[in-house]
């Protein structure tokens, strides 16, 4: 890969994780309802979650999709059935009374890991990267591409979780972290809107 071509990956893989979108909006939500620390696993489950995911696109999962485009459509439904029951859970974290919800908890490891295979931004970087970066689908180009999103994901999607970190000082007020999570809920559901409305 040409050094033009990897800062363009660089640069790709660094505006499409730090821009709003079903995983960074969510890690806002859990910084700010659960805090930084609490959040780490999310994060990680992210990060790992993705990277394995570009890398299992790369190696076959694409083809599928050029082989059966039913498929694509199977799953952008579930997707969507998926982050509206998401967007739901986020609006009703905070209890009616207030307070912290005592059965509430920050995603997992393992479940921030699945959620890319039904993550609608996920997909669309996924196949744009493998589309664009690693054109001849060599495991070399897969791997750099997976690599990399690695590298940048991180660091990215800890700014969102430190960002609604920082918010629950002024979330203190059980309506104030209450009309939070309604705005993020809200939030997540607009993110369908390119995968209902496509362009072009």
């Amino acid at each position: 890969m040409s050094q033009a071509m990897l800062s363009a990956l660089v640069l790709f893989a660094l505006v499409s994780s730090i821009t709003p979108g079903p995983n960074n909006l969510m890690l806002m939500a859990s910084g700010a309802n659960f805090g930084f620390r609490r959040s780490i696993p999310h994060m990680l489950g992210i990060g790992v979650g993705f990277v394995v995911m570009v890398f299992l696109v790369g190696a076959g999962l694409i083809r599928l999709f050029d082989a059966f485009p039913v498929s694509y459509t199977l799953l952008k439904i579930g997707s969507v059935g998926y982050l509206l029951w998401l967007a739901w859970k986020i609006a009703n974290a905070a209890p009616p009374e207030g307070g912290a919800d005592p059965g509430g908890r920050p995603f997992s490891f393992l479940q921030a890991a699945l959620f890319q295979w039904v993550n609608p931004k996920a997909w669309t970087m996924a196949l744009t990267a493998i589309t664009l970066y690693a054109p001849d689908r060599s495991m070399a180009a897969i791997a750099l591409v997976a690599v990399i999103f690695g590298a940048v994901n991180l660091p990215s999607v800890s700014t969102w979780t430190v960002m609604g970190q920082q918010m629950r000082r002024i979330l203190t007020n059980p309506a104030r972290l209450r009309a939070f999570n309604w705005v993020m809920a809200l939030l997540l559901v607009a993110t369908l809107y390119p995968v209902l409305y496509p362009v072009g």
